[in-house]
């Protein structure tokens, strides 16, 4: 039988494949525990690059004995691809993003606040005002939910792997509580698109401020003065707007957005600008959403967190890495310790550990996928292996990376600013809290970096310098905080470096 012209060939070579974008959807989940349990491990770039010829031998045909089922052995064309990537040099490349969400229909799917119809704004009204008016000590109780995050247990993660999985189990704990009010079972938590103005829904009552029945402060080990009384506070919705512009954190959403590896919380990936724009937007909400004891207290942080946890399913979807086995893909050169490590993996003080947040059963109305005509993923850094072939494009920006901040001298959340010719030309708002020598996570992660992506235009020819405010100082000082006391950072410009 003769095969019909332009009929596409099966599984065809390619000839410059990259891990990424082919190499890495060799490898069905079964594969992967069938050679975990043998010490090898094909989930992982690092692992496949360093098996490479030991993989190429087994899986090459006629005579392959892995997979072990006929259905998984590989074909010549697959094999002389896997060839045509060792011999490359192993490129790590980019991801092709999907464009359109797929799977299962979610158990629960939560939706924007303001597509909720009036029914379901009534019933989340219900269910909010029945959590607030929960005593103190209840454990289902709005008082103690907030108190998770901030004062007075101070659980929560942040600036490390561990923030987004952390946060997806703090919010299902909260749906929970919200679910479990009488007539409310089917509430599930809507989310505030930021790139939107905040809704008129969310500034009113029961969601536009929460005055504490308690003191939270009291009740903390140390105690923590000054906390009670308070009312949460917000900016306006034209402030929060600006704000959200100068802090640039519709910027490094889009950053993030585009990023084909997980990365590192303080140094490249989707974590990176992720988390990012997680502490900016805080600080573009308001004095309370900027203090990290309290901002749990405030109704928004509800909305805004269900959006950052959309974002991040989002971000999974275009990787296909909605699953533990297709995360794992995306954490080239990173630590994978916080999701296998029994002593690292855990979210206190929820039971769920890590690794059990990456596939999620809850869904959202829409979720930020590109258009078929915005595909372009990125994996730009400011170095490369000598090994690979390399580029600079020109419509790349410059990376201006303030770098070595010692946090833990900083008296709360902060702005670092860059400016040029003593105006500010980027700005971000670091989120931590008053004392964060008093932080076990804080001390940990105790220096930090802030990244801000520029054109050349912004800074070439110009006099740089570099400034941090705590907006939390007294008046009588300002709110300027010395770089020496900051642990003198450093600034590294660079021009940011991917594969050709």
């Amino acid at each position: 039988m003769t095969t019909p012209p332009n009929t596409p060939v099966p599984d065809p070579v390619v000839a410059n494949p990259t891990y990424l974008a082919d190499i890495r959807t060799y490898f069905r989940p079964e594969d992967v525990a069938h050679m975990a349990a043998k010490g090898i491990d094909l989930g992982t770039y690092d692992a496949v690059k360093r098996n490479a010829l030991t993989i190429f031998a087994h899986t090459a045909p006629p005579n392959a004995d892995m997979p072990p089922d006929a259905a998984g052995k590989w074909s010549a064309n697959r094999s002389q691809t896997f060839k045509n990537w060792i011999v490359n040099g192993f490129p790590l490349g980019t991801s092709t993003p999907v464009t359109t969400p797929g799977g299962a229909a979610p158990a629960r799917l939560r939706k924007n606040v303001i597509t909720l119809t009036d029914a379901e704004f009534a019933l989340l009204t219900t269910a909010f005002n029945g959590v607030m008016a929960r005593s103190t000590t209840a454990p289902d109780g709005y008082f103690t939910l907030a108190g998770q995050h901030g004062l007075p247990k101070a659980w929560c993660l942040h600036h490390e792997p561990r923030f987004n999985p952390w946060h997806r189990v703090y919010l299902r704990e909260f749906e929970d509580a919200l679910r479990s009010v009488p007539g409310c079972q089917d509430v599930t938590l809507p989310y505030w698109d930021i790139s939107t103005p905040l809704p008129d829904r969310l500034q009113h009552p029961p969601f536009d401020r929460y005055v504490l029945p308690a003191d939270p402060g009291a009740m903390a080990t140390p105690p923590v003065p000054d906390t009670f009384p308070y009312t949460t506070q917000r900016y306006s919705v034209a402030d929060i707007t600006a704000n959200l512009e100068r802090f640039g954190v519709l910027a490094d959403i889009a950053t993030s957005m585009t990023q084909s590896l997980w990365g590192a919380s303080d140094i490249n990936g989707y974590q990176k600008f992720s988390i990012q724009s997680h502490d900016s937007g805080h600080g573009s909400v308001g004095p309370t959403m900027g203090v990290q004891e309290l901002s749990a207290f405030d109704p928004v942080f509800w909305f805004y967190h269900c959006n950052i946890d959309r974002l991040w399913l989002s971000w999974q979807t275009r990787n296909q890495a909605t699953t533990l086995a297709g995360f794992r893909t995306t954490l080239a050169g990173g630590d994978v310790s916080w999701l296998t490590d029994p002593d690292l993996n855990p979210l206190p003080p929820f039971t769920a550990t890590a690794d059990q947040t990456i596939d999620t059963d809850i869904g959202y109305d829409q979720l930020d996928l590109p258009t078929h005509a915005e595909t372009v993923m990125e994996n730009l850094s400011g170095s490369i292996d000598a090994a690979r072939t390399f580029s600079f494009r020109s419509a790349d920006p410059v990376s201006v990376r303030v770098k070595g901040i010692d946090r833990l001298n900083i008296p709360g959340s902060f702005i670092i600013s860059l400016l040029a010719d003593g105006e500010p030309v980027a700005e971000r708002f670091f989120f931590q809290p008053n004392n964060p020598r008093q932080c076990a996570t804080c001390v940990k992660h105790g220096t930090v970096n802030i990244d801000f992506r520029l054109t050349r235009e912004e800074v070439l020819d110009r006099a740089l310098t570099v400034r941090i405010d705590v907006p939390g100082h007294s008046e009588e000082i300002g709110t300027a905080f010395p770089l020496a006391q900051a642990g003198n950072p450093t600034v590294n410009a660079r021009l940011l470096v991917g594969e050709a």
